[in-house]
């Protein structure tokens, strides 16, 4: 017997079993020593208080925006058909009308169940005890917090009837795309009430129940799929319905509405950037975010904001592309150079998506030559080169045939760095990062916050010929080195989460990153004041009316395009002293069919010009206390005029030796 015991239980799955038991052990031990020293918690607001929005606040502390859509319409239990309610059961909590709370039979059941399964098929936690977490519990993972969940429950079990339970859970669990309860996500995802609801669509919504964001079914529909049937498995071996109707429901065609964004209104890329922001950063996931009513206080400036959306909608402003049917594209940054807050951000043209693809800070696209800065002048200045050093610009050849031309293929033999900085020649930035090294252009990229890899050791970093791209974001941040004395503060839209309970639950503590020394950050401004101030720069249509404004131009050529006025994507990233703007524009998808055209008259340069222009206008006019390129060119003047006698000094007396050795012979 015991021979054959083994034989169907491996020593693995014995070992499983034992610490199975011995965690029932003392979940009991520990459950029932929680609940005889613990106090009750107060329940009397339970129904009300699980409705409050989640409020996004700004800069100044006041009220921005709500993230509350869908989640206002609950429906009495009686307005729920039962194969919905027996579909949640199934799947969540087979043993809701017979346990008080807490299920140990289930904990047991459902372990088994997922160990021999390979995935999840059954929850834990009781529907009890999810309610308790979503609605009273923060999200933290331990074994305190676990208790406390445990000691909830029992006491939600005693102070409210089975049907008031399910009634509070399916009107405040999450479904994804912002429908908090059954009722909106019904309207979310078929655009119907809930009574009208089918055995297929029951099975889907409480299939999301487990992890509405992985099982999105607009995403990732195989899954959601995969999860529906087991749902309807789970049904049938539950005795709800018969193997016919788990058959001919899995069998149904499901059709979805096409998506409402629930965050219409203020704001709704930013929005979008504050959650993801709270959940890569803080670790409060979008499901408990949406649903907890938190009060988050950010770095936004309402007017900026309101101001950027406003030029968004400016379609003259926007550079005219070869497909006329497909619309061009462009994301833009505002951010606070001291602090590294980003105070307006707008992630694309055209219909916003609700957590959809946000250019702002997703973007990967080659960045030109709002590179150069970064990865070239910012290291020679480093490295002992001075802003009016002459350096390279002739038509050569590099290591690997590397062969670079500037973009209007004229040359002029040497000219200052200012020069090449402000009329963006790609010879003198490539030549100077082969003399740097393009180790010290890599690593000081990688401190602006230039994310690199292998591929991107190549002489085509000079030209911002990434493997991957950057974002505005990026971009922004990086720029904010010069206009803060060399400093990196790091990006970020939020300063605090507050959750429901009034308890702080996450600060921006912030990371600050010595970039460059405070002499290079103002010569970098010196260079780039020049590229917006200066007669041939190629940033002149930038330039704000009355303010110090300084930065650079970058665009990338369209392979298999033999137009000049042809580019993939077009940048412009400036700033003033206390406020630095990233710009960028072009198509999602670039080909030789569908690319854009450059002109004076719209575009990046554009675009950020009439944003700064509107975000300026209620910001302190300070001023760049650094050279003008008018300067920096006399001071050119001088040092030929002084090299020149040099040079005439060392050949007379070079001259003079000659002839004293010549009388001495």
């Amino acid at each position: 017997m015991g021979y054959k015991f083994l034989k169907i239980f491996d020593h693995s799955r014995l070992v499983h079993i034992l610490l199975l038991g011995l965690s029932f052990i003392a979940l009991i031990i520990s459950s029932f020593l929680y609940l005889l020293l613990n106090q009750e918690v107060d329940l009397s607001h339970l129904k009300t208080e699980l409705m409050q929005p989640t409020i996004i606040y700004d800069m100044d502390g006041e009220e921005a925006s709500k993230i509350s859509a869908n989640k206002t319409e609950g429906v009495s239990i009686n307005q729920i058909p039962e194969h919905v309610i027996d579909a949640v059961i199934s799947i969540e909590d087979r043993r809701f009308y017979e346990h008080s709370g807490i299920d140990y039979i289930g904990i047991i059941r459902a372990a088994y169940e997922n160990f021999t399964a390979g995935t999840v098929v059954q929850g834990g936690s009781t529907i009890t005890q999810q309610l308790a977490k979503i609605t009273l519990l923060t999200p933290e993972q331990t074994l305190k917090r676990k208790l406390k969940e445990v000691s909830i429950a029992s006491q939600i079990e005693r102070e409210y009837s089975k049907d008031e339970i399910m009634e509070m859970y399916l009107n405040q669990i999450y479904f994804g795309h912002g429908a908090w309860g059954i009722q909106n996500a019904s309207k979310v995802y078929f655009g119907k009430e809930i009574e009208k609801v089918n055995l297929s669509e029951a099975a889907l919504l409480a299939g999301l129940i487990h992890a509405p964001s992985v099982l999105d079914p607009y995403k990732n529909f195989e899954a959601a799929k995969k999860r529906q049937e087991v749902v309807l498995v789970q049904m049938e071996n539950s005795g709800f319905i018969t193997s016919e109707e788990r058959e001919s429901a899995a069998e149904e065609e499901i059709s979805f509405t096409e998506l409402s964004d629930p965050l219409k209104g203020m704001f709704p890329y930013y929005v979008d950037q504050v959650i993801m922001e709270a959940d890569k950063t803080y670790g409060i996931k979008q499901d408990e975010l949406l649903t907890g009513g938190y009060k988050i206080y950010t770095e936004l400036d309402q007017g900026m904001q309101e101001d950027m959306e406003e030029v968004y909608k400016q379609d003259d402003l926007f550079a005219k592309g070869s497909n006329a049917d497909e619309l061009v594209q462009s994301s833009a940054v505002l951010l606070d150079p001291k602090t590294g807050g980003v105070r307006a951000l707008i992630g694309g043209r055209g219909e916003h998506v609700f957590l959809g693809y946000n250019r702002a800070t997703q973007l990967k696209a080659q960045p030109g030559s709002v590179m150069k800065p970064l990865a070239v002048y910012t290291p020679a200045l480093e490295k002992g080169y001075k802003p009016t050093d002459l350096i390279k610009d002739t038509e050569m050849e590099f290591a690997g045939g590397y062969s670079p031309k500037n973009y209007n293929d004229q040359y002029e033999g040497e000219v200052p760095m200012f020069e090449a900085v402000y009329k963006s020649k790609n010879i003198p930035a490539v030549w100077l990062l082969n003399e740097i090294g393009i180790q010290a252009g890599m690593d000081y990229a990688e401190k602006f916050g230039i994310k690199l890899g292998k591929n991107d050791r190549t002489l085509g970093l000079a030209l911002g010929g990434l493997n991957e791209g950057v974002s505005p974001l990026q971009m922004a941040s990086a720029y904010s080195v010069f206009a803060n004395g060399g400093v990196r503060q790091e990006a970020h839209l939020i300063r605090k989460i507050v959750d429901a309970s009034g308890k702080e639950v996450a600060v921006f503590k912030g990371k600050k990153i010595k970039v460059t020394t405070k002499e290079v950050a103002k010569n970098m401004t010196a260079m780039l004041k020049g590229v917006v101030d200066y007669e041939g720069g190629t940033g002149t249509n930038a330039k704000v009316e009355n303010r110090d404004i300084a930065g650079k131009t970058g665009s990338t050529q369209v392979d298999n395009v033999s137009r000049q006025d042809a580019v993939k994507d077009q940048w412009f990233v400036g700033y003033s002293p206390n406020l630095v703007g990233a710009v960028w524009m072009g198509y999602d998808k670039t080909t030789a069919n569908q690319y854009l055209y450059k002109d004076k008259i719209s575009g990046a340069n554009i675009v950020f010009q009439e944003i700064m222009t509107k975000a300026l206008q209620n910001v302190e006019n300070q001023t760049f206390d650094v050279p003008t390129i008018d300067d920096m060119e006399k001071e050119v003047e001088k040092n030929r005029f002084k090299n020149y006698w040099i040079e005439q000094k060392e050949k007379i007396q070079k001259n003079f030796d000659e002839w004293i050795n010549r009388w001495k012979n």
